[in-house]
């Protein structure tokens, strides 16, 4: 598919990090691809065959049990890639990626990656620095999973959704929602239901608006903050390096 002034890879916060003369290496390799919200990017130990570099789509890792409960251990977006395991050491991974959020993203068979990895250049200090990021978010996940009420974790879930797509309407059931937090439906409609009570979401079937951003930042917890905190850390820190 041919780029379009909406569609370009400097859309995607680590391909725009690169120096140009680096991202032009492989820039005719990478494919601007749809993702349908619900599709399976990878199942768990499945060879991975291709990385995927998000647009305007969110891309949730998650972890099923054998019981088939399931919860998210960290989102992807524009600030981001999915399949880290190509290039840290293994072609598989326990986890599994489906799209969250419908939209687009440029895929990069698993070949060209890797050999751009190794080439020890500005692509692979900017994949370790986003891997430690990404490393952050999932750790921030667990503990706020354990100590921190699902009110907050669902501010916290809004706030970093927010932050990878421009819009203020999420189309996301509340189905979704438990399975990504871990958590009962019902605990979900009664923490929605709080939030819209204040003012700061409107509650639709299927669709979530969020009406007042800087209220859900006084409700949510620390975890947010440090999240994109390590995240602006990191990106800011490569393209210092890199330029």
């Amino acid at each position: 598919m041919i780029p379009t002034p909406l569609h370009t890879p400097q859309h995607n916060h680590l391909l725009a990090a690169l120096p140009a003369a680096d991202l032009a290496l492989f820039a005719d390799q990478l494919e601007l691809v749809p993702m349908p919200l619900g599709q399976m990017l990878y199942e768990p130990g499945t060879q991975l065959r291709h990385a995927f570099f998000p647009t305007t789509s969110i891309v949730s890792l998650h972890y099923v049990t054998e019981t088939g409960a399931s919860a998210e251990t960290a989102g992807v977006g524009n600030e981001g890639v999915v399949g880290i395991s190509l290039f840290m050491g293994g072609d598989t991974t326990p986890s599994s990626a489906v799209v969250q959020t419908a939209g687009h993203a440029y895929r990069l068979d698993r070949h060209v990656l890797q050999a751009e990895f190794n080439r020890a250049g500005a692509l692979q200090r900017l994949l370790l620095r986003y891997t430690q990021a990404l490393m952050t978010q999932m750790a921030q996940s667990a503990v706020c999973n354990r100590h921190h009420s699902v009110e907050q974790q669902l501010c916290r879930w809004l706030l970093l959704t927010m932050d990878r797509v421009p819009m203020r309407e999420l189309v996301m059931t509340q189905e979704l929602v438990a399975s990504m937090l871990g958590v009962r439906r019902e605990s979900v409609t009664e923490a929605a239901g709080n939030l819209q009570t204040a003012g700061y979401i409107r509650y639709r079937r299927g669709h979530i608006a969020v009406l007042d951003r800087k209220g859900l930042e006084t409700q949510t917890c620390e975890c947010y903050g440090v999240v994109k905190k390590e995240l602006d850390r990191l990106l800011k820190d490569v393209r210092t390096t890199t330029s």
